[in-house]
């Protein structure tokens, strides 16, 4: 008989995730993930089409599970994964707009930490300014793979908004003043809920569009860049699993 799990958003099982756990804004991808890549994948949540799978890569168990748009989505369901399934790490692959001048379309960028304009550290009610910051491990092992993986990659701070479309008429401008590789709606809140809980956590960011140059990806270079970013996201968690 199934137990009684706390979460209203994930009825899957203790025991059925993994301990890292791929993390993909769209639940879509997150299937897309699963039937290409794993071994019998499983199936272990699809409340409110947020689907979640689990299965071997390389002869070791990892899991997939969308994440929503935006930080409260997605640190709900990852405060779930780290507080009621036991998930010792996640490692969002997402997408986002490029900023800087050195970043192009197809590009993966490793967000080594997040500015925000978020409200959602108050709620720590530290006397200061909390840092995002991804977990070092897990951002050198990625950068390795993604090196002998030929994927061509940039290593920086990326800026996670609230907004996706900005009343502030010159947004863009100012992030890339701070020297901000890319904008995108989730990583901060991220790397704070795992920093907060004593977890691991890393975001791995596929350009599909400049803010600059208006350059942008067909469907097809797309589905390659994903890939690209998928497959360093599996060999990096493979890496930190048993």
């Amino acid at each position: 008989m199934a137990m009684i799990v706390p979460s209203a958003c994930n009825d899957a099982q203790p025991g059925d995730i993994a301990k890292i756990v791929l993390f993909p804004g769209d639940p879509l991808r997150a299937k897309t993930l699963a039937e290409t890549y794993f071994e019998d994948p499983k199936c272990f949540n699809t409340i409110r089409n947020m689907y979640g799978y689990t299965g071997t890569y390389r002869g070791k168990r990892i899991s997939v599970m969308g994440s929503g748009m935006g930080i409260p989505s997605a640190c709900l369901y990852e405060y779930e994964l780290f507080t009621y399934y036991g998930v010792e790490g996640v490692i969002r692959i997402g997408t986002a707009g490029g900023i800087s001048e050195d970043v192009k379309c197809r590009d993966l960028v490793l967000a080594i930490g997040a500015a925000t304009n978020s409200n959602y550290a108050a709620q720590y009610g530290f006397p200061g300014t909390l840092p995002a910051v991804a977990d070092y491990d897990m951002l050198k092992t990625a950068d390795r793979i993604a090196a002998e993986k030929g994927v061509h990659t940039k290593v920086g701070t990326v800026m996670t908004s609230d907004m996706f479309y900005s009343a502030v008429p010159n947004a863009y401008q100012l992030y890339k003043d701070e020297h901000m590789l890319a904008v995108e709606m989730e990583t901060a809140g991220v790397y704070l809920t795992a920093s907060h809980m004593g977890r691991k956590a890393l975001s791995l960011l596929s350009i599909s569009d400049h803010c600059f140059t208006g350059e942008e990806l067909s469907a097809q270079e797309r589905q390659d860049s994903f890939r690209d970013m998928m497959e360093v996201a599996l060999d990096t968690a493979w890496e930190f699993t048993d």
